[in-house]
Protein backbone atom coordinates (compact mmCIF):
# COMPACT_ATOMS: atom_id res chain seq x y z
CA UNK A 1 0.00 0.00 0.00
CA UNK A 2 3.00 2.38 0.89
CA UNK A 3 4.63 1.32 -2.53
CA UNK A 4 1.14 2.63 -3.92
CA UNK A 5 0.83 5.80 -2.67
CA UNK A 6 4.50 7.06 -3.20
CA UNK A 7 3.87 6.21 -6.43
CA UNK A 8 1.09 8.28 -6.91
CA UNK A 9 2.10 11.03 -4.93
CA UNK A 10 5.84 10.78 -7.11
CA UNK A 11 3.68 10.52 -10.59
CA UNK A 12 1.46 13.35 -9.44
CA UNK A 13 4.41 15.97 -8.64
CA UNK A 14 6.33 15.00 -11.83
CA UNK A 15 9.19 13.82 -9.71
CA UNK A 16 11.07 11.37 -11.15
CA UNK A 17 14.45 10.11 -9.67
CA UNK A 18 16.19 11.24 -5.93
CA UNK A 19 18.07 13.01 -7.78
CA UNK A 20 15.84 15.45 -8.11
CA UNK A 21 16.02 16.38 -4.29
CA UNK A 22 18.33 18.97 -3.23
CA UNK A 23 18.66 19.42 0.98
CA UNK A 24 18.41 22.99 1.85
CA UNK A 25 18.71 23.46 5.48
CA UNK A 26 17.99 21.26 8.89
CA UNK A 27 17.00 21.97 11.86
CA UNK A 28 17.41 19.70 15.24
CA UNK A 29 15.68 21.17 18.12
CA UNK A 30 18.19 21.55 21.02
CA UNK A 31 17.59 20.92 24.77
CA UNK A 32 14.46 22.41 26.59
CA UNK A 33 12.81 22.09 23.59
CA UNK A 34 11.37 24.72 21.27
CA UNK A 35 8.05 25.88 20.35
CA UNK A 36 8.96 26.08 16.36
CA UNK A 37 11.41 26.04 14.19
CA UNK A 38 11.69 28.00 11.23
CA UNK A 39 13.30 27.95 7.19
CA UNK A 40 13.85 31.60 6.23
CA UNK A 41 15.09 33.27 3.43
CA UNK A 42 14.07 30.31 0.48
CA UNK A 43 14.71 31.00 -2.52
CA UNK A 44 12.35 30.59 -5.61
CA UNK A 45 14.77 28.10 -7.69
CA UNK A 46 12.67 25.12 -7.44
CA UNK A 47 9.31 24.05 -8.25
CA UNK A 48 8.14 22.68 -5.18
CA UNK A 49 9.72 22.20 -1.47
CA UNK A 50 9.32 19.32 1.03
CA UNK A 51 9.75 19.00 4.25
CA UNK A 52 10.55 15.47 6.36
CA UNK A 53 10.29 15.31 9.94
CA UNK A 54 11.21 12.86 12.80
CA UNK A 55 9.09 15.12 15.52
CA UNK A 56 7.85 14.79 19.61
CA UNK A 57 5.80 17.40 21.74
CA UNK A 58 6.60 17.88 25.62
CA UNK A 59 2.75 18.57 26.46
CA UNK A 60 1.23 16.49 29.07
CA UNK A 61 -1.15 14.29 26.80
CA UNK A 62 -0.47 11.32 24.19
CA UNK A 63 0.02 13.48 21.31
CA UNK A 64 0.26 16.75 19.76
CA UNK A 65 -0.95 17.84 16.57
CA UNK A 66 1.59 19.88 14.06
CA UNK A 67 0.69 22.94 12.43
CA UNK A 68 2.63 25.41 9.64
CA UNK A 69 2.32 29.32 8.39
CA UNK A 70 4.05 30.28 5.51
CA UNK A 71 5.44 34.06 5.42
CA UNK A 72 4.76 34.59 8.88
CA UNK A 73 0.81 34.40 7.47
CA UNK A 74 -1.17 34.35 11.19
CA UNK A 75 -5.21 35.72 9.25
CA UNK A 76 -7.66 33.29 8.37
CA UNK A 77 -6.15 32.73 4.52
CA UNK A 78 -5.97 28.73 5.33
CA UNK A 79 -8.05 25.79 4.41
CA UNK A 80 -7.34 22.41 5.20
CA UNK A 81 -8.56 18.96 5.32
CA UNK A 82 -7.35 16.18 7.96
CA UNK A 83 -8.18 12.31 7.23
CA UNK A 84 -7.02 10.22 10.00
CA UNK A 85 -7.03 6.51 10.58
CA UNK A 86 -6.57 4.63 14.12
CA UNK A 87 -6.85 1.13 14.11
CA UNK A 88 -10.72 0.42 12.93
CA UNK A 89 -11.77 4.36 13.42
CA UNK A 90 -11.63 6.53 10.44
CA UNK A 91 -12.12 10.51 11.34
CA UNK A 92 -11.98 13.79 8.90
CA UNK A 93 -12.02 16.60 9.84
CA UNK A 94 -12.07 20.56 7.17
CA UNK A 95 -12.52 24.29 7.26
CA UNK A 96 -12.57 26.83 4.55
CA UNK A 97 -11.05 29.40 7.03
CA UNK A 98 -8.23 29.26 9.54
CA UNK A 99 -5.23 30.82 10.49
CA UNK A 100 -3.33 27.49 10.13
CA UNK A 101 -2.19 24.62 7.99
CA UNK A 102 -2.64 21.11 9.44
CA UNK A 103 -0.02 18.29 9.60
CA UNK A 104 -1.13 15.38 11.80
CA UNK A 105 0.13 14.64 15.12
CA UNK A 106 3.09 13.07 16.61
CA UNK A 107 3.29 11.44 20.30
CA UNK A 108 3.73 14.28 23.29
CA UNK A 109 5.06 13.86 26.64
CA UNK A 110 2.49 10.98 28.21
CA UNK A 111 2.58 9.35 24.35
CA UNK A 112 4.61 5.88 23.85
CA UNK A 113 8.15 6.23 25.48
CA UNK A 114 10.76 7.74 23.22
CA UNK A 115 8.98 7.16 20.01
CA UNK A 116 8.55 10.26 17.03
CA UNK A 117 6.48 10.38 14.73
CA UNK A 118 7.56 10.82 11.01
CA UNK A 119 5.96 12.89 7.95
CA UNK A 120 6.59 14.45 4.47
CA UNK A 121 5.12 17.57 3.61
CA UNK A 122 5.03 18.87 -0.28
CA UNK A 123 4.54 22.59 -0.65
CA UNK A 124 3.63 22.08 -4.64
CA UNK A 125 4.27 25.29 -6.19
CA UNK A 126 5.41 27.10 -3.75
CA UNK A 127 6.88 30.27 -6.19
CA UNK A 128 4.31 30.17 -8.54
CA UNK A 129 2.76 33.92 -7.96
CA UNK A 130 -0.18 32.81 -10.37
CA UNK A 131 -2.31 30.73 -8.36
CA UNK A 132 -2.15 29.82 -4.12
CA UNK A 133 0.04 27.10 -2.35
CA UNK A 134 -1.04 24.11 -1.56
CA UNK A 135 0.64 21.20 0.90
CA UNK A 136 -0.23 17.55 1.25
CA UNK A 137 1.19 15.89 4.19
CA UNK A 138 1.68 12.38 4.79
CA UNK A 139 2.55 11.35 8.49
CA UNK A 140 1.79 8.87 11.24
CA UNK A 141 2.87 7.05 15.04
CA UNK A 142 3.64 4.46 16.68
CA UNK A 143 1.51 4.16 19.95
CA UNK A 144 3.36 0.60 21.23
CA UNK A 145 1.33 -1.65 18.47
CA UNK A 146 -1.15 0.46 17.46
CA UNK A 147 -1.14 4.00 15.97
CA UNK A 148 -2.29 6.55 13.95
CA UNK A 149 -1.79 7.57 10.04
CA UNK A 150 -2.95 11.35 8.77
CA UNK A 151 -3.69 12.24 5.48
CA UNK A 152 -3.66 16.20 5.34
CA UNK A 153 -3.87 18.62 2.68
CA UNK A 154 -3.92 23.31 3.10
CA UNK A 155 -4.65 25.84 1.11
CA UNK A 156 -2.81 29.02 1.67
CA UNK A 157 -5.10 31.39 -0.01
CA UNK A 158 -2.16 33.80 -1.34
CA UNK A 159 -0.33 34.05 -3.89
CA UNK A 160 2.63 35.63 -2.71
CA UNK A 161 5.84 33.56 -3.47
CA UNK A 162 6.81 31.54 -0.48
CA UNK A 163 10.12 32.57 1.81
CA UNK A 164 9.48 30.90 4.88
CA UNK A 165 7.80 28.17 6.87
CA UNK A 166 6.90 28.06 10.44
CA UNK A 167 6.36 24.83 12.54
CA UNK A 168 5.01 24.31 15.59
CA UNK A 169 2.97 22.72 17.94
CA UNK A 170 -0.44 23.27 18.61
CA UNK A 171 -0.07 22.89 22.70
CA UNK A 172 3.72 22.87 24.58
CA UNK A 173 6.84 22.47 22.83
CA UNK A 174 8.66 20.54 19.99
CA UNK A 175 10.62 18.39 21.61
CA UNK A 176 14.70 18.00 22.11
CA UNK A 177 16.10 15.57 19.02
CA UNK A 178 12.50 16.61 16.86
CA UNK A 179 14.41 17.17 13.57
CA UNK A 180 13.37 18.91 10.12
CA UNK A 181 14.54 18.59 7.42
CA UNK A 182 14.08 21.08 3.63
CA UNK A 183 14.66 19.97 0.43
CA UNK A 184 13.83 21.75 -3.02
CA UNK A 185 12.39 19.75 -5.83
CA UNK A 186 13.67 20.29 -9.54
CA UNK A 187 11.34 20.41 -12.16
Amino acid sequence: MLNSLIGIIASSGGVTSTNSYESIATVTVGGGGSSSIDFTSIVGTYQHLQVRYLARGTFSGNEISLRMRLNSDTGNNYARHLLEGEGTTASAFATSSGNLMALGSVPANTGTASAFGGGVIDLLDYKDTNKYTTSRTLNGQDRNGSGTINLASSLWMNTAAVTSITIFADSGNLAQYSSFALYGIKG
